[in-house]
């Protein structure tokens, strides 16, 4: 194992860096050139076909049989002139990965020869076997039918010669098994509260959308180191490692000239999704060494998921071909920054209107204020259910740990708004503003024409708004964008059908529409205000505040994701026909059920380490010090021996205690994790791993990193953090 610690440091020096390979076009030139858009479908389809399919994306109409015949055909057309020879389903089950099964364009002939075909029927619906997938007790092993069906809203694109088609996953009794599944629901209730809302200040809007733009965190490690790490290899973290001497306390990586090895990958990168119609726009060197950031121009939400997890693919893909491995683990090294994945989330209508732009009118100021002020409720009341759509076994590592927002989640809106806000709730009236608020406005003075960075940005705060969005900070790198993005939405939505109620209610009263307006924002303005934080979010002190506002602090996943299945949580998916009973259950186990499993392997792994490699590399050294001293006592005088072997007899016996204190831990370990295991209850299984499993990581960690500090560097097994961080 050491030779090949050494031999793999050798093998990422010797690397020449791997040429990018241009395209000789510009990047406007084959930007999308994969991907079945806009654009190619009015060159492939007919006039007909490309008005229905332009009609089911932007109104959701129902696609004709016949139609759809036509679109098969054409998009087949494309894909075989891009090389394609297969196509897929490409959906998004419940393990966060995506899936695919590949089928041949071909059909055999009676005379030995073939013919490429792909029907209607093969666009639309497939079905893969759904037994193997996680369903959290939906499907039992034996029952294997389940279906994917188009989603024409996201462009089919061609990978490795095959045609992807995004697809919905569902059950055969019709139970959502995806994340895809309920993220569309989600937009359809979003679309129907919101743009009620909207048409109280404007009658020409048809439809609002949530729009998406992600900012994707991850490391980079040498492929030969990687391979090397047993741990990183089967946890995608490492479990040991001392902190080296440097690391990012000089905060010199962050946004530094990105390293040569490095750039060649993110270009390669940035070509293979700019194919793909991943519209990538920024990359840059994130805090910690060997971690770097890429983000795309915003997109409509639906999109911008399933161009999220084809970029995660593409990452993994791409570096093997320059000799990396990409981590994406919330925190694969202890001691620095982990990786998040910042959702950037707004609101937008059909007529052009961000919802989360401060307009230049003060009735477009008026409009902006009542949604900010329903955003603000809404996180409010749901501010449990929105920390548990962020949770898993990685990004707890990460919340809080003065790298990323806590756990407890709050609302940055700046200094300004925050005012504005303040000034609305003390306001007896509407009429209180003076005469210059007629004709469906609401002329706030302390609001600016623009709003656009006119406060500075929290880097502390789980959802702050950035001046025309909403910035979600708390997203984990691994996760799926749509799980945290069908919960808001959903949230939102429900929250604005709240509003139209309310101001119906009012307006019933006799009061007139901007009055009636004005009072439900005042009071959603006093009821919200609790969720509202301006200051530093890592401070013990707003913990200590949060805890006085009544605002949960669930550090765990076993803990966070209960509110799942609160029954206001119930009420809401079901109210808006996102998830039923049974599918938000069935999510809530698979949560636990993943959550236990990736405990109980970093526990093997952490057991097999320091049993099989750790402990047997101290030992050696243990005994050439032994020897040594042995030597020495027989050719010095016993003074002289005791004055120079004090330190050294020190060594084996701090050795011999951090072995011994690693034996016993170790056991102790798997003993727990026996008892774990025995346990049926998905609950209580969960639990016994949080309580009686995590809490020995810490504690073998501790004595395996103190004796990477005295084991001679040539014999230690793994590779160091001063390696596995710089790249070479």
């Amino acid at each position: 194992m050491a030779n090949f610690r050494f031999t793999a440091l050798e093998h990422t020096l010797d690397r020449p860096v791997v040429k990018v390979n241009y395209p000789s076009a510009k990047v406007s030139d084959y930007f999308g050139s994969m991907a079945f858009n806009q654009a190619t479908m009015r060159e492939y389809l007919t006039d007909e076909a490309y008005k229905v399919v332009m009609s089911a994306i932007h109104k959701g109409i129902r696609i004709d049989r016949k139609i759809i015949d036509q679109i098969a055909s054409a998009m087949k057309a494309w894909a075989l002139s891009k090389g394609a020879t297969h196509y897929t389903h490409w959906f998004h089950p419940l393990t966060g990965a995506t899936a695919e099964k590949h089928d041949a364009f071909i059909m055999p002939e009676p005379n030995g020869r073939a013919i490429e075909e792909f029907q209607g029927s093969a666009l639309t619906q497939q079905e893969p076997d759904a037994s193997s997938f996680p369903s959290g007790g939906i499907r039992n092993t034996f029952e294997a039918r389940g279906y994917t069906a188009w989603d024409p809203t996201s462009p089919a694109f061609i990978m490795d010669n095959t045609l992807c088609i995004p697809t919905i996953f569902v059950s055969y009794t019709g139970e959502s098994l995806d994340y895809k599944t309920p993220l569309l629901k989600s937009l359809t209730a979003l679309d129907n509260n919101a743009k009620e809302v909207c048409r109280y200040f404007d009658k020409k809007v048809g439809k609002v959308f949530a729009t998406l733009g992600w900012e994707q965190e991850y490391f980079l490690v040498d492929d030969a180191l990687f391979a090397a790490r047993p741990d990183l290899v089967l946890t995608g973290k490492t479990v040991f490692g001392h902190s080296s001497a440097k690391d990012q306390q000089l905060s010199d990586h962050y946004f530094g000239t990105i390293h040569e090895r490095a750039l060649a990958f993110i270009k390669d990168l940035e070509i293979e999704a700019h194919k793909l119609g991943i519209p990538l726009k920024t990359r840059h060197n994130e805090v910690a060494p060997s971690q770097f950031e890429c983000a795309p121009v915003y997109e409509e939400i639906n999109v911008a998921v399933d161009h999220n997890q084809l970029l995660m693919h593409l990452l993994d893909k791409i570096a093997r071909h320059h000799h990396f491995k990409v981590l994406l683990h919330e925190k694969p090294y202890a001691g620095i920054n982990g990786s998040g994945k910042h959702n950037n989330w707004s609101l937008a209508t059909d007529t052009g209107i961000n919802l989360l732009s401060p307009g230049r009118t003060a009735k477009d100021n008026f409009r902006f204020i009542a949604i900010m002020a329903n955003i603000l409720k809404g996180v409010h009341d749901y501010e449990e259910l929105l920390r548990a759509s962020i949770a898993s076994e990685g990004n707890d590592l990460r919340l809080g740990a003065n790298e990323a927002p806590p756990a407890i989640i709050s609302v940055f809106i700046g200094e300004q708004i925050s005012k504005t806000m303040d000034t609305i709730e003390k306001m007896p009236s509407r009429k209180s503003l003076g005469n210059n608020n007629s004709g469906g406005s609401l002329d706030i003075p302390k609001i600016p024409e623009i709003l656009l960075d006119n406060t500075d940005r929290n880097r502390t705060s789980p959802f702050a708004f950035t001046g025309n969005k909403f910035e979600f900070r708390a997203v984990g790198s691994t996760a799926n964008t749509a799980k945290p993005m069908f919960v808001l939405n959903t949230i939102i939505a429900e929250q604005l059908g709240k509003f139209k109620i309310d101001v119906e209610k009012e307006i019933a009263k006799g009061l007139k529409k901007e009055d009636a307006i004005f009072n439900v924002i005042r009071k959603y303005i006093k009821e919200s205000k609790n969720i509202r934080f301006e200051g530093n979010s890592y401070s013990s002190e707003w913990e200590k505040e949060a805890a006085r506002r009544g605002l949960s602090n669930n550090r765990t996943t076993p803990d966070a994701i209960k509110a799942f299945l609160q029954k206001k949580s119930i009420d809401l998916f079901a109210k808006h026909g996102v998830l039923n009973q049974v599918e938000l259950k069935a999510r809530y186990e698979i949560k636990l059920e993943n959550y236990t499993k990736k405990i109980q392997i970093q526990s093997r792994v952490m057991g097999d380490l320091a049993v099989n490699h750790i402990l047997p590399t101290a030992i050696q050294y243990q005994n050439r010090l032994i020897d040594n001293a042995r030597g020495l006592k027989e050719v010095l005088d016993s003074k002289t021996f005791v004055k120079l072997s004090r330190n050294q007899l020190n060594t084996i016996k701090e050795i011999s205690d951090h072995v011994s204190n690693i034996k016993e831990y170790v056991a102790e370990m798997v003993e727990a994790r026996r008892l774990a295991n025995k346990i049926m209850d998905i609950e209580k299984k969960a639990e016994a791993y949080k309580n009686n499993v995590l809490p020995f990581f810490e504690q073998i960690r501790h004595h395996v990193d103190k004796l990477e500090l005295l084991v001679d560097d040539e014999i230690w097994p793994l590779p160091k953090y001063r390696e596995l961080l710089f790249l070479k």
